[in-house]
């Protein structure tokens, strides 16, 4: 059985890899997963699925990250460093999903199989196969909520979109996309945000799917939107910095709903104590752990070629279900929480 082995940070791979590409038998055991950051309980979880896979099925595990969201060179080198280790293949879930195509290309012209998680390439088809949450469906589930909870105040709603980044990851723009579509938004083109002209959007700041500049981004969009009543997140600990603001001006009165997407224990928790109104969970250690399956046993699952990804589930957890809106309960979801 292969040792299992954790990168904590990509110096620290490029370190090892040095020493391991010298033993071509001991690198064709080797697999590895290369996630956006080290510390978001998303990726924690991840890792911790491919760690149990990895250990299960007898090969090393190599892990990488970016030092933060949006990193590219820093997965780039991780990529590199596994070509140079003749790795079997790997697990990324892209920072950049048009700028990191090029590498990816170069690992699998190399032989490396190259499985793509949560957050697709663009183009979907540059990886051997992508496992994620139906992102845009994810946001459908919210926005839908949403809007059949507010009823007929929905037309007049004033919303705040917190996104992710600048330039638009293609899980910043679906996750987005769909909360539109599901609140009855007219998307122009449903590869982007921003060239909407619905008057319910008040304002897209950025979060960078952190908390603190969750607060930060709500603090700036206050200021453009005194009369939000509608805040969507890109993820939770966006949402708790988002509600983190609203609270200090006193706008934690129910006035305003806050949705969200991801299924992490503290967001389902904050479902619970009223801060979230509805969440989308998904499900990141499944995706994990089938993406090491598949890249060991050389076999991928059927993919529904009009999707052209292996949807890894998401279910929306609320407190307070509507009537055709499918979700499951807040214990339920704390039951299946990560994080």
């Amino acid at each position: 059985m292969g040792k299992l082995r954790l990168l904590k940070t990509p110096l620290a791979a490029a370190a090892i890899f040095g020493l391991m590409a010298g033993t071509a038998a001991y690198a064709a055991d080797t697999v590895g997963l290369i996630t956006k950051t080290e510390t978001n309980p998303f990726f924690v979880k991840m890792r911790e699925g491919a760690q149990a896979k990895a250990k299960e099925l007898g090969v090393n595990l190599i892990t990488a990250a970016g030092k933060y969201d949006g990193d590219n060179d820093g997965q780039v080198a991780a990529i590199e460093n596994l070509i140079a280790a003749g790795a079997k293949g790997f697990a990324i879930v892209p920072s950049d999903s048009k700028a990191i195509v090029p590498t990816i290309k170069k690992a699998r012209d190399a032989g490396l199989k190259v499985i793509v998680l949560d957050t697709p390439l663009d183009p979907m088809d540059a990886a051997d196969a992508t496992f994620a949450t139906d992102n845009r469906k994810a946001g459908m589930l919210i926005g839908e909520w949403a809007s059949k909870t507010l009823g007929d105040k929905a037309k007049d709603a004033s919303i705040v979109f917190l996104d992710l980044a600048t330039n638009q990851p293609t899980v910043d723009y679906l996750r987005d996309q769909g909360f539109m579509q599901g609140f009855g938004i007219d998307v122009k083109d449903p590869n982007k945000y921003g060239d909407e002209n619905d008057k319910r959007i008040c304002t897209h700041e950025i979060s960078q799917g952190d908390q603190e500049k969750g607060r930060t981004a709500m603090e700036n969009a206050l200021q453009k939107c005194p009369d939000v009543n509608v805040v969507y997140t890109i993820n939770e600990p966006a949402a708790a910095g988002a509600w983190e603001a609203l609270k200090s001006v006193g706008k934690d009165d129910g006035s305003v709903m806050i949705v969200s997407i991801d299924g992490g224990c503290p967001g389902v928790k904050n479902v619970k104590a009223g801060v979230i109104g509805a969440t989308s969970q998904q499900y990141p250690l499944k995706m994990a752990s089938m993406a090491l399956e598949a890249i060991v046993s050389g076999k991928l699952p059927e993919i529904d070629p009009k999707v052209g990804f292996f949807d890894t589930g998401a279910q929306l957890i609320t407190a307070k279900p509507v009537e055709g809106v499918p979700s499951i309960s807040v214990e339920e979801g704390l039951k299946l929480c990560w994080g």
